[in-house]
């Protein structure tokens, strides 16, 4: 009888997928971030949410800045992400407007400049909309390891009813696993947006 597949550790498999998601031509990345931003701002968790977090792209992520000037045309009310050292390396998330100063942080991401920090608390915001590298349909999400927002959000893996923000992902449909294993600490996500597709998942499928 042949042996069963060995499955990738979810450091082989983060590898890979970043390493595809790099090679991503630079034309079809602005291809891609067009149709994200076209199915995502109609989409229903989108529509009901006035502060809604994004991110910037690094490391080859799907680009959510066109869906930004269409954010803002809806007169939503944006965030980034800013990491505070004093916070126990926890993610804040501050407005964000056209035109704010962008400086670069301990990882070469873009963020805003200090002198612009106007904070929100995590369950202040609506909806988050997160960058990840890996997703299955069951909605676990392979971030890059840090933990960032599996720390941040941590407190909606006690909530049974009141889940407030809503976490959509933003990825290329490359991105999509067969199955991801879940650790205790990880905080599945309510729905991926890709350039194809917005997928919804239910609340059962949530480990």
């Amino acid at each position: 009888m042949p042996a069963e597949p060995r499955k990738e550790s979810r450091q082989t498999l983060r590898r890979r997928i970043r390493q595809q998601r790099r090679q991503v031509s630079e034309a079809q990345r602005a291809v891609s971030a067009l149709q994200l931003a076209a199915h995502v701002c109609r989409d229903r968790l989108v529509l009901n949410s006035r502060h809604i977090a994004l991110y910037l792209p690094s490391d080859g992520e799907i680009d959510p800045q066109p869906l930004m000037q269409y954010l803002w045309r809806l007169g939503k009310t944006l965030y980034l992400p800013i990491l505070v050292s004093f916070s126990g390396q926890r993610l804040w998330f501050s407005s964000y407007s056209p035109g704010d100063r962008l400086v670069l942080n301990r990882y070469g991401i873009p963020e805003p400049e200090r002198v612009h920090h106007r904070r929100i608390k995590p369950t202040a915001l609506d909806l988050v909309l997160t960058p990840l590298v890996g997703f299955d349909d069951a909605g676990h999400r392979l971030g890059m390891g840090g933990g960032y927002y599996d720390r941040v959000f941590g407190f909606l893996n006690k909530r049974t009813r009141w889940r407030k923000p809503r976490l959509m992902g933003l990825a290329y449909e490359l991105q999509r696993c067969q199955t991801l294993t879940s650790a205790p600490w990880d905080v599945d996500l309510d729905a991926v947006a890709t350039e194809r597709a917005i997928y919804h998942f239910k609340r059962q499928d949530r480990a």
